[in-house]
């Protein structure tokens, strides 16, 4: 400080001043590693091990609560046995119990705040497939900040997302919560909701909130589609697949990993060190933490290998560095250490990644950085956000038919709205909904109305058996009508015939996608399925609006119905969202990101298969691969979606058909709008390595733009492809590009390109 004064004295100007109060503020602040250097040196091994314990709240469901005990809760965060919480809601609850972490434990250390709000936290967005089919990397990134900004105000400041698992088997729910088949496209989606949570720079404010990608990893690949089942397969697959969308995120910054439910090829993830040590932080150089999904160290003695004391020793040393709520660290880490079964450097090593995560954050300078009261009134659920959310669901919903032009519907048009999903408030929020209020969403009769002329039915149940609705609804009820089956038909029947058009409002329920919601049939629900057979049989037209958080296999309604249009669960602003598409207001944009099978049978299926010994032809061929009942193309393709205006392509034009690893090759063409109506189109670019060293896909997602175009407009689409587009794991697995011919195909989906060849030299 003498020194200081001294300077300050001597050099006068305001440069100088300056130059010197920052040195003085760098030399007082100690950096991160030192300042948890002194910290760890002052904790006892009890309270390293409580930063390792993550326990559970009430406020919200995402698991089994084994040992839910508030007033137990208080006095272990007093005792410096806990190191974050989930499932908290309310910026005052949270302000509390930060307030004894930091003012009542001996070592004042904040606590971090986590909760699941994978598409919104109060304004809900569209679940995650259908914002991935948006292909708007910039919306994306906007809903993740927006989610954030509100979760912060209420005293979050970790969010258990982007889920970025690949899924190529849409029986398994949990394929709601992704972006779909597709690895490229599911790493730039990654590093956008990366981007929106924690802002750049990382934690600049108590705006921008710690990102947990999960699941860590290839938990989108279980058998049958199962939940939480097994995941085998080889460690190439593995790399060209599925490990990508994970990539992209430690690339761009995210502060926390969580690991998944299932073993790969016999191991399970939370223990499994060559996953978390050996790919996640040597090669890939992830700097942040690892957190367990919930209690999923239990899950090791269900896998029958060993007990719980077993289970914390293999998933500490591997790289696990917090429990969720399983409790296995707290119970036995003390006793494995002083057996020696482990040692204080593996508690170290956890503890110090969780502790500079904290640092970062910016709570050990501010422990209230997200605790300000006045915020969730202006921050949370406000017109700004709602608003967004409107205008963002628009663009992910994806019209896969529309005969004649049906749509878009005359507003001068008496609409029979028809189905149970026509009048269900909460149901428009998807699966991950329960943050949000779900008596503020409005229904889609309502937002309806504000448009045209509109009347109602029931039409008929959800499901076959009602008594499923506990279950599969959970807090998102349908409202119960004791009518029958019979009298909720002849009410509909009676309501088409007074309308112009029908709008069947029909699909899933919210609870019948997401996690713990696998499904064998991915028809709609068999009463549904009757009412509309009876709604096309009146001979009006008939519009499906389709709710699904899934591919569905809907050859029927494709077949039969006039139009579709698949608007996912749109979130908080649906009702206003689907009457803007339907009536004309926004043209329809979005693009499916996972391919919908003709039935269950071709599952799995994906658009980038790789070509097979003895590929099918058009139909069935013996001794070919196929299908005795069915081709090999899908109901709908990767890509697919529909406009109200019409799209022209013209020919690629490449700047030069040899390129060198350290060439650009620069592929255009021209797209124009020949309709009459403005609208956007996402073109699509696919790379195919004609011979290989090994067996490589037909073809693979490499690049996207979505582009704007007016009617009578054309525009140039540009795609810049680098020796780095075409590189693969080999059999060596070797992250290698390899000369010869390359095929290059720009198109509306992976169904419909055009192809020109090019040679990397």
């Amino acid at each position: 400080m003498k020194i200081y004064l001294l300077l300050q004295k001597r050099y006068m100007n305001k440069f100088s001043l300056l130059f010197l109060s920052v040195l003085f503020v760098a030399c007082k602040q100690p950096s991160p590693d030192k300042f948890i250097d002194d910290l760890m040196s002052r904790m006892s091994v009890e309270e390293k091990i409580g930063q390792l314990h993550l326990i559970s709240g009430t406020d919200a469901i995402s698991g089994e609560n084994l040992y839910s005990d508030s007033n137990k809760t208080v006095m272990e965060i007093r005792k410096g046995k806990v190191g974050a919480f989930i499932n908290a809601k309310g910026v005052n609850k949270i302000r509390e119990l930060q307030r004894i972490a930091v003012e009542e434990s001996r070592m004042k250390i904040p606590l971090l705040f986590g909760m699941d709000f994978l598409h919104g936290y109060e304004t809900i967005f569209p679940i995650p497939l259908g914002m991935a089919s948006s292909w708007n990397l910039k919306n994306i990134e906007t809903a993740a900040h927006i989610a954030a900004v509100e979760a912060s105000a209420d005293g979050l400041n970790w969010v258990y997302s982007p889920m970025v698992d690949i899924a190529r088997d849409p029986r398994w729910g949990r394929i709601a919560e992704g972006a779909g088949e597709d690895p490229f496209l599911g790493g730039e989606i990654a590093k956008a909701q990366v981007r929106g949570y924690q802002g750049e720079p990382a934690y600049a404010d108590n705006t921008n909130i710690l990102a947990c990608v999960k699941h860590f990893a290839l938990y989108g690949a279980s058998e049958a589609g199962r939940d939480y089942s097994v995941v085998d397969m080889s460690e190439q697959r593995a790399r060209n697949d599925y490990l990508y969308p994970y990539q992209a995120a430690i690339e761009a910054g995210v502060g926390s990993v969580m690991s998944s439910f299932n073993e790969i090829n016999g191991m399970p993830a939370t223990a499994n060190s060559w996953l978390l040590d050996d790919v996640l932080r040597k090669e890939w150089g992830f700097q942040g933490f690892v957190v367990t999904d919930y209690a999923s160290i239990n899950d090791i003695q269900r896998f029958g290998m060993g007990n719980s004391y077993g289970a914390a020793i293999m998933s500490l040393k591997a790289g696990t560095d917090m429990d969720m709520e399983s409790y296995a660290y707290y119970f036995n880490l003390q006793k494995a250490l002083s057996n020696g079964d482990i040692n204080i450097r593996h508690i170290d090593d956890a503890c110090r990644r969780i502790l500079k995560i904290k640092y970062k954050l910016g709570l050990f300078k501010d422990p209230y950085k997200y605790c300000d009261t006045t915020r969730p009134a202006r921050d949370i659920y406000n017109a700004k956000h709602r608003e967004t959310a409107r205008k963002i669901a628009t663009e992910t919903f994806v019209l896969l038919k529309n005969d004649s032009n049906l749509l878009p519907l005359k507003k001068q048009s008496t609409i029979a709205l028809i189905g149970p999903h026509g009048n269900n408030r909460p149901n428009m929020l998807g699966s991950w909904g329960w943050p949000a209020n779900i008596n503020k969403a409005t229904t889609l009769l309502e937002g309806m109305k504000e448009y045209a002329s509109v009347i109602y039915a029931r039409g008929c149940q959800p499901y076959e058996d009602m008594t499923q609705e506990d279950y599969l609804s959970l807090t998102k009820d349908f409202e119960k009508d004791p009518r029958s089956e019979a009298e909720l038909l002849r009410e509909a029947l009676s309501v088409a015939k007074k309308a112009d058009v029908i709008v069947a409002a029909l699909g899933e329920s919210a609870e019948m996608s997401g996690e713990s919601s696998s499904r064998s049939d991915l028809n709609i629900p068999a009463p549904q399925k009757r009412l509309l057979k009876a709604l096309v049989a009146t001979g009006k037209p008939v519009v499906l609006v389709l709710f699904t958080g899934r591919p569905l296999t809907i050859l029927w309604e494709k077949d039969n119905v006039d139009a579709i249009l698949n608007v996912w669960f749109p979130g908080t602003e649906a009702a206003f969202a689907i009457p803007d598409v339907l009536f004309g207001d926004v043209n329809p944009s979005g693009k499916l990101t996972a391919t919908w099978s003709l039935n269950v049978g071709q599952i799995p299926i994906y658009y980038n298969i790789k070509n097979v010994s003895k590929p099918m032809q058009e139909w069935f061929h013996k001794f070919r691969s196929g299908y005795l009942d069915v081709p090999n193309e899908p109901l709908y393709p990767f890509g697919y979606g529909l406009s109200y205006t019409t799209f022209d392509y013209g020919e690629i034009a490449i700047n030069d058909t040899v390129m060198s690893e350290k060439d650009t090759l620069v592929a255009t063409v021209a797209i124009t709008n020949s309709g009459d109506r403005d609208g956007y189109e996402t073109v699509q670019l696919y790379i195919r390595d004609v011979v290989a060293s090994t067996v490589r896909p037909v073809k693979e997602l490499k690049g996207f733009e979505k582009v704007f175009i007016k009617k009578g407009e054309t525009k140039n689409v540009s795609f810049k492809i680098t020796s780095s587009l075409l590189k693969f794991y080999n059999y060596q697995l070797q992250y290698v590009c390899e000369q010869g011919e390359f095929e290059l195909m720009i198109g509306r989906n992976s169904a419909d390109t055009q192809t020109i060849t090019f040679t990397l030299i």
